[in-house]
């Protein structure tokens, strides 16, 4: 089982990185969209190069965000039903779902996003708006996002195992592994529950 950790940490390690470049697009597409209005406003002037790249930035953060965000346990779980299942249970329900849903969505994904991508790339498919980008770069996201999130899904994968088998932690149940929604919820609540004992 450690050389399957220590690929799980491997794997964690690109998706940290992955999803922390990712933050930075989100502001350079911030910056070029609010660049975009100005010119638009104040010399009424636009580049359909320069909106067709918000979108194209918009989508990598997206599809490339998505492995990263299985990392932090920040995808839609249904909380009031799992946080009622004891510890094994939870994880059982993971591995199941990593296994028959999220790798064969992965897969059916990848398999139809490739040959867009390959058919652009090799015809040199350009937008059909005047000044606009060449296609092929917002066609690679699909692939290689859902190849990210089912490279992702493997570590989770190994690290539910780790712990069924008792050869390592529950990462469902620790706290690097909430949200930030999640903490903050659990915040809220302690205030709350504070506030309402009187004890301010």
């Amino acid at each position: 089982m450690t050389p399957l950790l220590s690929l799980s940490r491997l794997i964690d390690t690109i998706s940290t990185w992955v999803g922390k470049f990712t933050m930075w697009l989100i502001l350079a597409t911030t910056l070029i969209s609010a660049g975009n209005a100005l010119v638009r406003k104040f010399f009424n002037n636009s580049s359909n190069g320069l909106l067709e790249i918000q979108w194209y930035l918009f989508a990598a953060v997206f599809m490339l965000g998505a492995g990263y965000g299985l990392l932090r346990n920040s995808h839609v779980r249904i909380d009031f039903i799992s946080t009622k299942l004891s510890d094994r249970t939870r994880n059982w329900v993971d591995v199941v779902g990593i296994l028959l849903v999220l790798f064969p969505f992965c897969v059916i994904s990848i398999s139809l996003g490739w040959p867009f991508f390959m058919q652009a790339l090799q015809s040199g498919e350009m937008s059909q708006n005047a000044g606009g980008l060449i296609r092929w770069p917002a066609y690679a996201l699909i692939p290689l996002g859902f190849a990210l999130l089912m490279l992702q899904g493997v570590s989770e994968l190994i690290k539910r195992l780790a712990f069924l088998t008792g050869n390592g932690p529950d990462v469902l149940s620790s706290e690097d592994a909430k949200s930030d929604d999640q903490k903050k919820l659990e915040e809220l609540e302690a205030q709350t529950a504070k506030l309402l004992a009187g004890d301010k």
